[in-house]
């Protein structure tokens, strides 16, 4: 009979008191439910950036929307999702936290935040990785991209949507559009208290995004 593993950290979780400085998040999919565990302790801006947009709702009704498979190991890769080029979204750009100072890296599982080619302009798109991505960690002069958490529970869900068909892009991104994209129908606190920015949500008054 074939034994399924748990990770030792999210066992930890379900059986122990989560620690103040672990924040979980739970992202409602129309593919299904994605529990974060958020690392306050070692990527304190970014997971208070990625708070920030959860709490003041700006990631409800945007979507997962790329799809980034291995080309050797199709089953394997990262997917992104977030305000995309919503400009009406996004909030100031977050200083980057880089693995060589967080301790944090890209494994199976992880939650990274996108950023464009500066490394300090991440806002709120993130990842998810599924398998290790080292290529992602800070390596000499490349600074990387800022992990600051990793999936509990939903890598079922997270697993489907890096498998659903996707297409045209460019760049980077050549061929790895959704072509459905997957709602984010919320983002909830499981921890702590929410504490919304207070800005205005010109999302919601139906004006210009971008």
């Amino acid at each position: 009979m074939r034994v399924r593993l748990i990770p030792l950290f999210a066992l930890l979780l379900a059986v122990a008191p989560v620690p103040k400085d672990v924040i979980r998040v739970r992202l409602v999919t129309s593919a299904g439910a994605i529990v974060l565990a958020l690392d306050a302790r070692h990527a304190p801006l970014t997971t208070a950036n990625f708070l920030a947009y959860v709490d003041d709702g700006r990631f409800e009704g945007t979507y997962f929307y790329r799809a980034s498979r291995r080309k050797a190991r199709p089953t394997l890769g990262l997917i992104e999702g977030g305000v995309g080029m919503d400009a009406r979204r996004k909030l100031a750009p977050v200083r980057l936290e880089p693995t060589d100072r967080t301790g944090l890296h890209h494994l199976n599982g992880t939650v990274s935040m996108a950023h464009g080619p500066d490394p300090d302009s991440a806002n709120g798109n993130f990842s998810i990785m599924v398998g290790d991505t080292p290529s992602l960690d800070a390596h000499g002069t490349d600074r990387g991209f800022a992990a600051f958490g990793h999936v509990v529970s939903g890598m079922d869900v997270v697993r489907r949507i890096l498998a659903l068909p996707s297409g045209g892009g460019g760049d980077v991104m050549r061929g790895e559009i959704i072509l459905k994209p997957v709602t984010i129908l919320r983002a909830e606190r499981l921890d702590g208290t929410p504490h919304p920015t207070g800005h205005v949500k010109p999302w919601l008054l139906g004006l210009p995004g971008r």
